[in-house]
């Protein structure tokens, strides 16, 4: 089908690899996507749609993962992915057209492949956003806007052996069952499967990010066509086709890490010679500042990557003494959708960080 990503090798490393940056620091472990890609593909999964192959009406289903990024996707399998969609099919009995990632990263970029030849559904480019986030209501696509809207929400996770097993379904108001989600994900050490809030493809196509797996192929494209080349030379070209403007190489000088209400929060210091920096993170880095100045606030894309081996290091990961490689791309060269333009959405972030957003 003309506009079709058609599915292969080159175009898994593409897509985990630009899903990573994307990430912004979080949106998942690249060895996680990986797998879970590969193992997509083994299944028969071939082929990803263009959200015009699909009709206005069509309900397309949200897919994700809920959880601190320091405790791994790993903790799920493959099953869980599956039966976060089956779920949630079986209990509403809805007849699901498409699925659809929350965010990108190196996970979310792959959200629903897995899933869809096991359910024969296709997977829709049309994420929720077209980079990773924090909360579940960024990638909401503005749903929590709609009065009266009611959200509709399965979790799978846990390991019963350890007798920790959920699998959760929640209806109500969309803030409400966000937070039930998040808890579950607490709960069962850390890291749930998600399907929730289907919505038409209309909707999706005004207030999602359609074309942003495409986006993160290209940004993967331009690290796999420079292997071989410098790390620096490497992160340039991904900066270039990105249309960002700053590179720092630095060294990081300390990392402050800590998990909160199922998220990883905290402060990196990274220095440049004379000049020292400040980053901190919500899972996502969210804030870059030297010497008092400001020099890019989410949903501006910060991204780092380690200076020897030009792969890209999510908060998680980044470690003292690392040397590392940093960009910035303003938010209006990114496909966003709608949640992480809210003002309240983003004030939210404050209180977390400590630091102003608007």
């Amino acid at each position: 089908m003309e506009g079709s990503i058609k599915i292969d090798e080159e175009v898994i490393e593409a897509a985990v690899l630009g899903g990573a940056v994307l990430g912004g620091g979080g949106g998942g472990w690249i060895d996680a996507g990986m797998k879970m890609a590969r193992r997509a593909m083994e299944c028969g999964f071939s082929e990803i749609l263009p959200i015009n192959a699909i009709t206005p009406d069509a309900l397309l289903l949200q897919v994700s993962l809920v959880g601190a990024p320091s405790v791994g996707s790993q903790t799920l399998t493959i099953e869980d992915y599956i039966k976060a969609v089956s779920f949630f099919i079986e209990v509403t009995g809805l007849k699901i057209d498409g699925l659809i990632s929350n965010e990108l990263g190196a996970v979310g970029v792959v959200n629903g492949w897995i899933q869809s030849p096991a359910l024969n559904i296709p997977v829709i480019d049309a994420p929720g956003n077209g980079r990773a986030h924090p909360t579940g209501l960024m990638g909401s696509m503005g749903l929590h806007r709609i009065k009266d809207y009611e959200s509709i929400q399965t979790a799978i996770g846990g390991d019963a052996r350890k007798g920790t097993r959920v699998e959760a379904f929640f209806r109500g108001s969309i803030e409400r069952v966000s937070r039930l989600v998040r808890e579950v994900a607490i709960n069962v050490d850390g890291m749930v499967a998600v399907a929730r809030n289907p919505v038409k493809a209309e909707y999706v196509r005004k207030n999602g990010a359609p074309g942003a797996i495409a986006m993160a192929i290209e940004v993967g494209k331009s690290w796999t066509r420079n292997k071989g080349a410098s790390a620096e030379h490497i992160v340039k070209e991904v900066l270039n086709t990105l249309g960002g403007s700053v590179i720092i190489r630095a060294t990081v000088e300390s990392v402050n890490r800590r998990t909160s209400d199922g998220f990883d929060v905290g402060t990196v210091s990274i220095r440049e010679d004379k000049k020292l920096y400040e980053l901190t993170f919500w899972n996502e880095y969210i804030t870059l500042a030297s010497q008092g100045r400001r020099l890019a606030t989410f949903p501006d894309l910060i991204m780092t990557f380690d200076a020897n081996t030009s792969m890209p290091v999510i908060s998680t990961e980044i470690k003292e003494d690392q040397e590392i490689l940093l960009i910035t791309v303003p938010a209006k060269q990114l496909i966003l959708g709608t949640g992480v333009k809210d003002k309240n959405l983003l004030k939210e972030i404050e209180t977390v960080i400590g630091r102003e957003i608007l």
